[in-house]
């Protein structure tokens, strides 16, 4: 790990630089697999399919400004950006739903490199229950208290039906994970002091799917200008 001291830089970064860092993380992790020591700020803005202007101001929340004529460090960057999203320590998380969702996120190799631990699987269905997944036994969620517990879960996520994902927030609430990754259609109440992140394949879908429509309908007014100029 490389032990240069942080610059100073500003206090409360805008959620949607936030938003942008993981992304920005990516792209440097495939810059260092490919063995690039340093990378300007077009590329990794190309990269990471924003403008250069934009990362660069992003970036600047972070107190790295890169180097003229030479860019940004490739590993420190990296540094910066997980520290800054807290991947430099380990943080456990619980996963309640155990069914293809449930057990393919569970499978996902990638949690472990960048700094979560997958602790605990749990399911109500009986099964379900008492099965392995992941090198894991699949708990009943009638132990979700203790399992918050003795495995220190600090992200829980919900990959349940829509009717049992609220039950199972307010669970995870009073056992005091405050930190929830939702898959589940349903929008969770929670108290304040709680931050959920909702994960909606459909929403995704049906939005790709007004802009491949307004794509097609484009492409059919220019056919029929076309059609007009010719006749």
């Amino acid at each position: 790990m490389i032990s240069r001291p942080p610059r100073p830089r500003e206090k409360g970064i805008p959620e949607a630089t936030v938003a942008r860092l993981p992304v920005y993380l990516r792209a440097l992790q495939v810059l260092q697999d490919r063995g690039t020591a340093t990378v300007s700020s077009e590329a990794l803005a190309g990269a990471a399919g924003v403008n250069s202007a934009k990362l660069r101001k992003d970036l600047s929340h972070l107190g790295s400004y890169g180097t003229r004529g030479v860019g940004y460090e490739v590993e420190y960057l990296i540094y910066q950006i997980s520290r800054e999203l807290g991947l430099t320590q380990d943080w456990s998380v619980a996963i309640v739903g155990i069914g293809n969702l449930g057990r393919a996120l569970a499978n996902y190799g990638g949690f472990g490199t960048r700094g979560f631990r997958i602790a605990a699987l749990l399911d109500a269905d009986p099964e379900v229950v008492g099965r392995t997944v992941a090198s894991l036994e699949v708990r009943h969620i009638d132990s979700l208290e203790e399992v918050v517990h003795s495995k220190g879960v600090s992200i829980g996520v919900i990959a349940t039906p829509a009717g049992s994902a609220q039950g199972v927030a307010s669970r995870f609430v009073e056992a005091g994970v405050t930190s929830i990754l939702n898959f589940a259609p349903v929008v969770l109440n929670v108290p304040d002091g709680v931050d959920v992140r909702k994960v909606d394949l459909s929403i995704e879908l049906q939005i790709l799917a007004f802009h491949a429509q307004r794509r097609a309908d484009g492409d059919g007014r220019e056919a029929e200008r076309v059609g007009l100029e010719m006749t």
